[in-house]
């Protein structure tokens, strides 16, 4: 494939403009886009990368846009891994949702400069650090662990790792940090100090975890293709378009009760496949006498997304009907507590005691409703007929002649 000068003036220039339209239409008006806006703009990228595979296919040929196809396919797929770790990142600093657009721009931004050295450098390059993939992938594994620990721990425990954070440390060894955010500045003087803002923090952090998993992406994307130009194109609107996706698949994280074991899953899987990967490639002499060990069998690219796509539909399908079950739960206290209300509203109170009638309430009710409830004839004490038989009379009996009187 002979590209010409052009054609990568071309494809930078598209980029350069897509970055231009997310700043002036996102970053400088700071707003939390909704579903329905995210949904949309996600749906822009992918139709976009669709139409520049099928100018490849018209300028270069089928293979060509298949293997550009092939690469975008994967790429993004992959770069979901990046956008979990993203939400994470931007949860665990707390950045404030209307300013999430500035530093994801950002961040996507370092990562394309960062990738594009990558690709032009080449596989090579990247296949002689390969005990660096040792380290990627203990720092996953740790990183799953802690979304393990905080899935069963509540918020509690995830304010302590915020506070812990190991980045914000090192940064502040070299520069005062402010306390809090200033708006969406990136450095704020004060008191004759330049003072860095958690947000370049968060954005220095969001660059380097995206290093982390271009290292493995790109050389997955050269196994499809050995175009740089290619290569470039399929990560570029990988990248471009995972913006939006965060915010369509962060709007549902409030459902997502089980995210956090879900997360664990996928990034465990993930350092673990680093892992295998880096034992593939070893070249430390302490491990296999420096020889390569590929007794486990790395997982292929389909194996990984099956890993993904499953767990995440197991994570939402299990929170969607925790969701349903809480629901009704609630739904059944609700009617309980009002049965319970109403039953308490029509309650006759009891008299207190010292208002009482000497014969007691049950005595005074009986009286007076034995006259109107059938049960018998109400007596009248003035009858002398009615005297024998009124309630608490005493029979007097002629001791002579033992008749009743």
């Amino acid at each position: 494939m002979d590209v010409h000068a052009l054609g990568w003036a071309g494809l930078g220039l598209v980029v350069v403009i897509l970055i231009t339209i997310d700043i002036v239409g996102h970053v400088r008006t700071p707003h939390a886009p909704s579903m329905r806006e995210s949904a949309r703009w996600t749906a822009f990228y992918v139709s976009l990368a669709v139409v520049f595979g099928l100018i490849i296919w018209g300028i270069y040929g089928g293979q060509y846009a298949g293997e550009y196809f092939a690469g975008y396919i994967t790429e993004y797929s992959l770069s979901v891994d990046n956008l979990f770790v993203f939400i994470i990142i931007i949860g665990a600093f707390r950045v404030p949702r209307e300013f999430q657009q500035k530093v994801l721009l950002s961040g996507i931004i370092i990562a394309l400069v960062l990738r594009l050295i990558f690709i032009l450098v080449g596989a090579a390059v990247i296949q002689n650090f390969s005990w660096v993939f040792y380290l990627f992938g203990a720092f996953l594994l740790y990183t799953a662990y802690s979304q393990a620990r905080e899935g069963s721990g509540g918020p509690a425990e995830q304010d302590e790792g915020y506070h812990e954070n190991a980045v914000v440390r090192l940064i502040r060894r070299v520069m005062p940090v402010s306390e809090g955010f200033v708006g969406d500045k990136m450095l704020h003087r004060a008191h004759g100090k330049t003072f860095i803002t958690p947000l370049l923090i968060c954005i220095f952090a969001l660059g380097t975890a995206d290093l982390m998993f271009a290292v493995d992406s790109i050389p997955a994307v050269f196994g499809l293709t050995k175009e740089p130009y290619i290569v470039f194109a399929a990560n570029a609107f990988a990248l471009l378009g995972l913006r939006q996706l965060y915010f369509l698949i962060d709007g549902l994280l409030d459902r997502l009760v089980y995210l956090h074991y879900g997360l664990a899953a996928i990034l465990g899987f993930i350092g673990a496949k680093l892992v295998i990967h880096a034992l593939h490639e070893n070249e430390l002499p302490f491990i296999n006498g420096g020889e390569h060990w590929d007794v486990i069998p790395e997982p292929t690219i389909l194996v990984s997304l099956a890993w993904i796509v499953g767990v995440l539909t197991i994570t939402v399908l299990t929170s969607l009907a925790k969701n349903r079950k809480d629901a009704r739960i609630a739904a059944a206290e609700r009617a309980v507590a009002q049965a319970r209300a109403a039953q308490q509203r029509h309650v006759i109170p009891e008299a207190p005691a010292d208002r009482r009638p000497a014969g007691g309430v049950a005595s005074v009710a009986g009286s007076a409703t034995d006259g109107v409830s059938g049960r018998g004839p109400a007596t009248d004490p003035a009858d002398p007929a009615d005297a024998d038989d009124a309630p608490g009379a005493e029979d007097r009996v002629d001791e002579g002649t033992g008749r009743r009187e």
